[in-house]
């Protein structure tokens, strides 16, 4: 089993597939990757070599932003929206959706359980 970036790789994938197990990486940035390491990307990764693992983590290493310190960065720059109370951080700061989408219907993930509110009754 491959561990890169503090992630263990699941073994019987192919490491095109893989790789997008990490935090930051998706299926371009691994092709990229595997390129630049001079990996073969239909390579499964319970075949890989101590020397293809070392490769690709020096190329992971030198040129991307990944796990932890993208998190933080991420995390910090949704701080810093809600520091100065701009549209966006206040849209954080109330769990709400914060690219436009519409609330009135829809935005359950974002929003929670509907939370039932009674009808007032007419006399």
């Amino acid at each position: 089993m491959a561990r890169i970036s503090g992630v263990d790789l699941p073994k019987d994938k192919r490491i095109e597939a893989a790789l997008t197990y990490i935090f930051g990486i998706g299926l371009s940035t691994s092709k990229k990757i595997l390129e630049e390491a001079g990996v073969n990307p239909d390579i499964r990764v319970n075949a890989l070599t101590d020397e293809n693992v070392a490769k690709i983590r020096s190329v992971i290493d030198a040129k991307y932003k990944v796990e932890g310190a993208l998190r933080t960065e991420v995390t910090m720059n949704i701080k810093r929206l809600m520091d100065i109370g701009c549209y966006r951080g206040f849209r954080h700061r109330r769990g709400l959706t914060v690219r436009g989408q519409r609330t009135r219907t829809n935005a359950r993930t974002r929003k929670g359980r509907a939370k039932t509110v009674s009808g007032k009754r007419k006399k």
